[in-house]
């Protein structure tokens, strides 16, 4: 089936109400029908049957099963927030004296995870120009663990070379980790590149109205292959003390490993578990969501264009526009659009703050993804955190303005801002 019918129906086996919609499945506990079955499926010999919504419940399991499908990958998993998928995903592979080299250019809580919260556990994140893959080769050692990368970073805008930073990544035997959020699995196919992991926050696109927060991590096919028997990860290929001295690379789950193992371990010991209504809300939105990344790319696009022509406007970033940097990557990895989501530079924070209090559709959030457009000031918000080296390291001066196209007619998002530049 092509996407936008898997986006529909896939995951689904009609129950025995036999109902259109998906059921949501609001129940915290499983009947488990005997003791024998109660003590397999604690000792994971059921693979992924349900035990507890914790680590796992049937609405959230279409979710999980239609979201791997649109990303081409083996599993899924469904975690409470986008952060905490990149969370687990670090997680999952590294601990305390390990590494993960991470791009300059990403979304600010991000970095803030890796330079912040993971250094207190005694992770380092190093950090490689997006722009000159090759810095990763100098930044392997021993105990590096990821790469970690987003294929259009926010608010930069940047695409990233996925094949030249997998082919790195390959060479050292080492898993790359891709935040495909912006792009959503409509518009760019990371496991079609190489990438072993691809983890989003549902809470923007996939939504699509700003309804619920969600993460999701999912795995390539095969991606067994790339860490059994692997010296750089240990918690795959060692006895694991939880469950009895079980090795999740043997294991009946093996096909799902990256995910099964995140479901069994840090989903079941730290319960960042997403709601099953939660769950329900984003099947909805993905039923829509090709239909909606096309006209946010398209709108965008075209107020990118607007914006190229504006005197007040220093640059713009968007990669579909033909003189960006970013193009000739845009044409490979975005064969359907670039999302709604670019940024623009003015001349300092007095000309941003203006352009922000003058505009009336537009609304200063900072969320992006929404079928309502929004316009923030990254450096005062989103990247706050940041130090000013930081920020420029990340793409960002005190002049950028990020927007997030929505579903507006896009001539009226143009006088928005044409009134609001003045």
């Amino acid at each position: 089936m092509k996407e936008q019918t898997l986006a529909i129906h896939a995951g689904y086996e009609k129950d025995t109400q036999h109902t259109m919609a998906v059921p949501i499945y609001m129940s915290t506990a499983y009947d488990f029908g005997s003791a024998d079955f109660a003590a397999s499926s604690f000792n994971l010999e059921q693979g992924t049957d349900h035990v507890y919504t914790r680590v796992g419940n049937p609405t959230t399991a279409v979710l999980e099963r239609r979201f791997a499908q649109l990303e081409g990958g083996s599993g899924a998993l469904a975690i409470s927030s986008g952060m905490g998928a990149i969370f687990y995903s670090i997680l999952n592979v590294a601990g305390a004296g390990d590494n993960i080299i991470i791009s300059s250019k990403l979304y600010g809580g991000t970095i803030t995870l890796f330079t912040q919260t993971l250094k207190k556990l005694g992770i380092e994140g190093r950090f490689f120009n997006i722009d000159n893959p090759q810095e990763i080769d100098n930044l392997v050692d021993d105990n590096t663990k990821a790469i970690f990368f987003e294929s259009i970073s926010n608010p930069s805008i940047d695409v990233a070379n996925i094949e030249e930073i997998v082919t790195i990544a390959d060479k050292h035997g080492i898993l790359t980790i891709v935040d495909n959020t912006v792009a959503t699995p409509f518009l760019c196919k990371p496991f079609s590149f190489g990438v072993d992991v691809v983890v989003h926050s549902a809470s923007k696109y996939t939504t699509g109205q700003g309804l619920a927060i969600g993460g999701l991590m999912v795995e390539r096919v095969g991606l067994v292959d790339k860490i059994k028997n692997n010296s750089r990860y240990p918690y795959f290929n060692e006895p694991e003390t939880s469950y009895h001295g079980l090795i999740f690379a043997d294991c009946p789950a093996s096909s799902v490993l990256f995910t099964f193992r995140t479901r069994m371990i840090l989903l079941r010991d730290t319960g960042a578990v997403l709601s099953p209504f939660n769950a329900w809300l984003f099947i909805q939105g993905l039923e829509t969501l090709a239909l909606r990344m096309r006209q946010h790319s398209d709108s965008a696009l075209k107020i990118a264009n607007f914006l190229l022509s504006h005197s007040k406007v220093k640059k713009v970033n968007y990669p579909l526009l033909k003189n960006d940097k970013n193009y000739e990557n845009a044409i490979k990895y975005l064969s359907k659009g670039a999302s709604g989501l670019l940024s623009f530079e003015v001349e300092d924070f007095a000309e941003a703050k203006k352009i922000l209090d003058g505009v009336e559709i537009f609304s200063i959030v900072a969320n992006i993804g929404d079928s309502k457009s929004i316009i923030n000031h990254s450096a005062s918000t989103t990247h706050q955190q940041l130090s000013k080296a930081e920020l420029l390291q990340a793409g960002i001066n005190e002049g950028l303005i990020r927007l997030s196209v929505g579903l507006e007619d896009s001539d009226d998002l143009i006088e928005d801002l044409k009134i609001a530049l003045g």
